[in-house]
């Protein structure tokens, strides 16, 4: 049962009879003390609230509203409408505890989406279960640990999967947050559509339209060809969106707008293109403190975490650190052909002992190079130790060149070519040196144009 609240009987209309359509019972308000009186004694499992249902525009009333309800109940959900000169007054109706907001003029498939989802996550009660029976009901295959915060996560990942809901996953880096968004994406009903990876940090604001929304020919200089982009990429699939927190203040609006409308042109052409992706964001920022900074929008915030899930660093879980050593190790029996590889004990325990500031990437670069570099079967503290003395994550200063004498581009591109002459070519080994996956140097190599022939492993 779901509750309309509005003046405006032709938005009451066309709201009820396209729920009606959807299968949902309708009550319907067109002044707040009707309204709160249906919440008292009806008990509606979802409102729909117009900010400016009365004469007044301001939106106070509606304010005190939703302030009642809240009150009255903490948990239905709440559907704001507003326009888009009215963001802000939705802003703050998000922080009264709103759950989402809805644009007018407001597309039909969207509307039907939000109060599908909310109602989905609002039906859901949260249970305690082992790893054994998660495993069982979900695909969590290459997240390890037994962690009871993890499990957690992982239940929740559950729940969520099967809604359209915007999910923000948060943690230091090297937690493993890409793997959470795959995972999201494997059990739910896109798991057989695409799965796209952007990394925000990386896209200047000039680039941004022509790679997230694509190009045509002619559209601007060098534009020799047309160039689909990353939103029409993730069509009915999901789209992660990593580093968000490092996206720049203009690119910020353009993104607001198709995750608020589902709608975007291409550069160059006024032809308008819907999009229908599930949205996974992730940051190793505080984005509430970027809010309050001024450095981060506040309405793109409130659209991309209605679910948050916040990664626990490697040291607040170290009883893991065997599992996930374990897997590491019994993947790269097969890849170096090492059957017989193993660690000890002794390793194990000063492993966890550890802080690993770089978490999970960091431990795995760890184990990796130490299983390069050792030739000892069982791997034993002092294999560990003389790779950790290596890292450059520790406190150590590490020679750089002088500012302004190199790009980050010219860097990468030197350490990439070095790790390649080192290695012989050797993808596998040149790629662990650096702490990335085989297919992220392939990307890079094709990237700074670095010729090779590629040596076996």
């Amino acid at each position: 049962m779901i509750l309309i609240v509005d003046d405006d009987i032709a938005v009451r209309t066309s709201l009820s009879l396209l729920l009606k359509s959807a299968g949902n019972e309708v009550l319907i308000a067109d002044e707040a003390v009707k309204a709160f009186e249906i919440v008292k004694t009806q008990h509606p499992e979802l409102i729909i609230l117009d900010l400016n249902f009365s004469i007044d525009t301001s939106g106070k009333e509606g304010m005190e509203l939703l302030k009642k309800i809240r009150n009255f109940d903490a948990t239905v959900p709440i559907i704001l409408i507003t326009g888009w000169a009215s963001i802000e007054l939705a802003v703050q109706g998000m922080k009264l505890g709103a759950n989402d907001f809805i644009n007018k003029p407001w597309d039909n498939d969207y509307v039907l989406q939000s109060v599908k989802t909310l109602l989905q996550l609002n039906q859901q009660q949260p249970q305690s279960r082992t790893r054994k029976e998660l495993d069982k009901k979900y695909n969590f295959k290459q997240i390890i640990g037994e962690d009871a915060g993890l499990l957690n996560i992982l239940e929740t990942i559950g729940r969520v999967a099967g809604t359209n809901a915007s999910v923000l996953i948060t943690g230091e880096s090297g937690t493993g947050k890409e793997l959470i968004a795959e995972a999201i994406h494997e059990n739910s009903s896109r798991a057989t559509k695409p799965f796209v990876k952007v990394n925000l940090g990386g896209i200047s604001a000039s680039l941004f339209e022509s790679e997230m929304f694509g190009h045509v020919r002619g559209a601007f200089t060098d534009a020799r060809f047309d160039r689909v982009g990353r939103f029409e990429m993730a069509n009915k699939g999901t789209i992660f969106l990593d580093e968000i927190g490092d996206l720049e203040t203009a690119s910020q609006v353009k993104l607001l707008r198709v995750l608020q409308d589902r709608t975007y042109e291409v550069l160059g052409s006024s032809r308008t293109k819907t999009v229908d992706a599930r949205v996974v964001c992730a940051t190793n920022k505080n984005l509430n403190e970027m809010v309050a900074t001024g450095v981060f929008r506040e309405d793109l915030l409130y659209r991309i975490n209605l679910i948050t899930i916040h990664l626990p660093a490697l040291r607040e879980r170290a009883a893991d650190i065997p599992l996930l050593v374990n897997f590491f190790i019994n993947n790269m029996k097969e890849i170096y052909n090492r059957p017989d590889l193993t660690v000890s004990g002794a390793a194990m325990r000063w492993l966890q002992r550890l802080p690993l500031p770089g978490n999970i990437r960091q431990l795995k670069n760890l184990v990796e190079r130490t299983v390069l570099i050792s030739r000892n079967e069982e791997l034993g503290p002092d294999d560990f130790k003389a790779q950790l003395n290596l890292s450059p994550l520790k406190n150590e200063q590490v020679k750089l060149p002088g500012v302004g004498t190199m790009t980050l581009d010219q860097m990468e591109a030197e350490m990439v070519k070095q790790a390649m002459n080192f290695h012989k070519n050797r993808i596998t080994k040149a790629a662990a040196s650096l702490g990335i996956t085989r297919n992220a140097l392939y990307r890079r190599l094709e990237k700074y144009q670095i010729p090779f022939n590629e040596a076996e492993d």
